[in-house]
């Protein structure tokens, strides 16, 4: 076997080898995996890069490891009739770099939390009261829906549209968890029609194929 072709199969082993070896374990979580035991994320850090620096471990206290803000029933006083109470990173500094948080999201009844994504992670959760019709769509806008009770668990793959109906008689609320320690919120009707600065009616009024009227008086209904 001649030189080049020696020399070929030797860069195309090494690539392979370094695509094994460097690529495939980074897309096992949504976040970056730890290199230490723990790193309390220290919030008030001038610099911050895919993360949070690290507490020092003296200032470290086990209160940093417990989170009691799930425990109260968010207000749903607004238009959605809906409340989420985040347990992420910057609720809780604990989670730094473990690639988890968790949020607790209150349905007064016919509540909505809207259409929304999450850019950052896959969210899996469980009812724990209440009736609730969970609506996921994929990228093929292909529509899939349950009513899920008390006791029944979900999973949403990462970035896809989904929302939460209440559709019982009662208040219903629901513990989803995350694979990322701040897995972000695209909320739709919010980003379309409540932005800073806006975006221009003409776009959106074509993009939805309405009047512009009609998108003037769905931006009045947030405050834009």
């Amino acid at each position: 076997m001649n030189k080049p072709v020696l020399r070929t199969m030797a860069m195309a082993f090494f690539t392979i080898l370094f695509l094994i070896v460097f690529l495939l374990p980074a897309c096992r979580c949504a976040d970056p995996d730890p290199l230490q035991d723990i790193c309390v994320a220290n919030l008030k850090a001038s610099i911050s890069v895919n993360g949070f620096p690290c507490k020092p471990l003296p200032e470290v206290k086990s209160g940093d490891f417990f989170f009691h803000g799930l425990r109260k029933e968010g207000n749903t006083t607004n238009v959605f009739g809906s409340n989420i109470t985040s347990g992420n990173v910057l609720d809780f500094p604990g989670l730094n770099t473990l690639g988890i948080s968790m949020s607790r999201v209150d349905l007064a009844p016919g509540g909505l939390n809207p259409p929304h994504s999450h850019p950052r992670a896959s969210e899996t959760g469980v009812i724990v009261k209440g009736k609730v019709l969970l609506g996921i769509v994929t990228t093929a806008n292909v529509f899939h829906s349950k009513v899920l009770k008390a006791g029944d668990m979900f999973v949403i793959p990462r970035g896809l549209v989904h929302f939460q109906l209440n559709v019982g008689k009662g208040k219903a609320f629901f513990l989803p968890a995350f694979n990322s320690q701040l897995p972000g919120i695209v909320v739709l009707p919010i980003t379309l029609f409540a932005s800073t600065p806006p975006i221009p009616d003409d776009v959106l009024a074509k993009a939805f194929q309405v009047d512009e009227k009609v998108i003037s008086g769905i931006k009045s209904k947030f405050g834009s």
